[in-house]
């Protein structure tokens, strides 16, 4: 084929093409090694000079398989499966620094990458200033210092829900001279294409929407190749100059845009080895195989459920992207004019005491700590994923102790609606 595939398309066959006489579905390789007749040719494959697998922590077939189509789906030039979306986050921020630099990010998104910035990476040397996303273009510039490698954010914050500008942030990025990294975990390519927009270098939770079913933890990293990393010598010495632990490879050299992520998976998974399993790699394929069935699914379920509850009395306030009126609702009609994500945040005029009882007078919809797979979920965010916040922490990331989470699934809408109907009624009791 010579014009670009459809997403759906990719979802159903990229990654994997059998050649005649090779299994149809994706092969699980579980091995942790790969036999060869020549020294010689193992010793090429260990100094980078051929493209080979011979240990599953570097590469495995299956994960790359897996890496190759959300690589597709994204429009990217190379990607890499991690273990987890926190993994994901952190290898992508730290494969550009190092102790003594800086990193700015967003303050609206996930609490747990939230503390990998403020409290794990600052042990590392490496020091964190979380802006606003709705900065000004002078706000997010105030935040940049001589020795900042990266601007992070979320298309769709977890759980505040704000929708970022992705143009904005890229120019500030790029006016500084660093890459800009988007986590795409809420919208996924679906719904938003960030390199589209001006972002570099994006990152995915695979554990939600693209596995679908909560059945497997892992993350991606996908490099647009686009970022001119030699245009910053001097600022990214780690791509730009020779890396003794490899021969003195010098990676934008030899590997142009796969530069990036030849990096992160020779030095950071080869000494953290946070690698994916094959068969969690597996998993994900089988539910990136719907991934554009089931997004405008828990979209379509997710409005109705927001417009439900906008209508209640005894909810204080709805926040939802896709709902007209909010705050993000031209942002997210510029960046993902499809369809949002399946995560409302709303709060009860009974405030977190009533949060706890309505919560668990749920019925269909359970209190888990999950969140984007196909069936409905709940979550005290204050109380579960960001209680290591403090108020004023919590304030800054945009959740409001009294804020539910409400990951809307795939089951009949009128359902869900009922079941939280009657839980809103018998908070009132």
């Amino acid at each position: 084929m010579t014009k670009k595939r459809s997403l759906d398309t990719i979802c159903i066959q990229g990654g994997w093409e059998p050649k005649n006489g090779e299994p149809r579905q994706l092969p699980i390789c579980q091995s942790t090694t790969f036999k060869y007749t020549s020294s010689e040719q193992m010793g090429r494959l260990f100094d980078l000079e051929e493209n080979g697998y011979f240990y599953t922590r570097l590469a495995n077939p299956t994960n790359d398989a897996v890496a190759a189509k959300i690589c597709e789906l994204e429009g990217g030039a190379g990607a890499m499966l991690t273990s987890s979306g926190q993994a994901a986050n952190f290898y992508a921020v730290m494969n550009l620094c190092q102790a003594g630099d800086h990193v700015v990010s967003s303050a609206a998104i996930y609490g747990g990458t939230a503390n990998l910035f403020t409290v794990t990476i600052p042990k590392m040397g490496v020091e964190c200033t979380l802006v606003s996303p709705d900065a000004t273009k002078e706000e997010l510039a105030a935040a940049f210092r001589p020795n900042t490698k990266v601007l992070f954010a979320e298309t769709i914050a977890n759980p505040a829900l704000t929708v970022l500008d992705i143009e904005k942030f890229a120019r500030a990025a790029h006016d500084h001279g660093v890459p800009l990294i988007v986590d795409n975990t809420f919208a996924t390519p679906i719904n938003c294409r960030p390199f589209e927009w001006g972002a570099d270098i994006v990152t995915h939770s695979t554990t939600k929407y693209m596995d679908g079913h909560a059945m497997t933890i892992g993350g991606c990293i996908v490099d647009s190749g686009n970022f001119d990393w030699e245009a910053h010598h001097d600022k990214f010495k780690g791509l730009t100059e020779p890396d003794e632990s490899y021969h003195g490879v010098i990676y934008t050299q030899k590997f142009g845009k796969l530069a990036y992520i030849t990096k992160a998976t020779s030095q950071l998974m080869r000494d953290l080895g946070s690698i994916q399993s094959p068969q969690n790699a597996f998993l994900i394929n089988v539910g990136l195989e719907t991934l554009h069935l089931r997004v405008p699914r828990h979209c379509e379920n997710a409005c109705k459920v927001a417009s439900f509850l906008k209508s209640r009395e005894d909810v204080a306030w709805v926040s939802y992207p896709g709902l007209e009126g909010d705050k993000y609702y031209q942002l997210a009609k510029k960046y993902m004019p499809t369809g949002t994500c399946g995560v409302i945040s709303f709060g009860l005029r009974s405030g977190r005491e009533g949060a706890a009882r309505f919560m668990d007078r749920l019925r269909l919809c359970s209190i888990e700590t999950h969140v984007a797979d196909s069936r409905t979920a709940v979550l005290h965010p204050a109380s579960h994923t960001h209680r290591q916040l403090t108020n004023e922490q919590l304030t800054e990331a945009g959740v409001d102790p009294s804020m539910i989470r409400l990951s809307v699934g795939i089951e009949a809408a009128d359902d869900i609606i009922e079941d939280i109907r009657q839980a809103l009624e018998h908070t009132a009791d």
